[in-house]
């Protein structure tokens, strides 16, 4: 049975995430894969058997509420470390890294990924496409932060941008490290990108899974990308 965490769903739930969690359901299901999701609300320990963890978008005063659960006992990075799938969005992204800045206070973060988040001087919100070199095709999202995010010397970008902001800064989107993936690619992403949501559950098994038929979902990714 593959276990998907969605964390703090109350919390990190603005711009309709949790339907990540649906898509890697769905695309498992497909195959046959049980699976199940799992919410587990910021006021309940995070379970260490997960095998891909989904954190999504907040608001600020959210967003810490979640940080300072997520710090008690180091579990997700614990969890990381050990192989599991971390899908970081926005807000989720931020508190990964290691140092996260509002406008009146400096928090450490997860130490997950090697980036720092700071304010920015404007809004950054619209339709985003980056190119990742995970996959052949670009990927396409909407973003709505105006935060900024530094990649440190650890780092690896997640992606590219094509046309949108991503990062805010050098022309990127997102972070990587081994199977912890974050961006600022809202959608739900995994919606608008099932190749996505299949390197996901290939890397949570550990193995190559089979190509499927799903016309809906790959006409509504082909024509998202006709719109860059």
């Amino acid at each position: 049975m593959l276990e998907i965490i969605r964390i703090h769903n109350e919390l990190l739930g603005t711009y309709g995430d949790r339907g990540n969690s649906d898509v890697l359901q769905y695309r498992a299901g497909l195959r046959k894969i049980k699976a199940r999701v799992t919410d587990i609300s910021y006021l309940d320990p995070l379970p260490r058997t997960g095998d891909i963890y989904l954190l999504g978008g907040a608001e600020d005063a959210a967003q810490l509420l979640s940080l300072t659960a997520l710090r008690k006992g180091s579990i997700l990075a614990r969890a990381a470390n050990k192989g599991a799938v971390v899908l970081a969005i926005c807000a989720g992204f931020q508190l990964l890294g290691t140092k996260y800045i509002t406008r009146d206070e400096e928090f450490a973060g997860l130490g997950l990924l090697d980036v720092s988040t700071a304010p920015g001087d404007k809004r950054l919100v619209g339709d985003i496409a980056v190119k990742s070199p995970l996959f052949e095709l670009p990927l396409t999202g909407f973003e709505n932060h105006s935060s900024v995010t530094t990649l440190g010397s650890e780092a690896k970008p997640f992606a590219s941008v094509i046309s949108g902001n991503g990062n805010g800064v050098a022309g990127l989107d997102g972070a990587m490290s081994e199977n912890v993936f974050g961006t600022y690619l809202h959608g739900p992403v995994l919606a608008r990108n099932p190749e996505f949501a299949d390197l996901l559950l290939e890397r949570a098994l550990g193995t190559s899974i089979e190509p499927v038929v799903d016309d809906l979902a790959t006409e509504y990714a082909k024509w998202r990308r006709a719109l860059i």
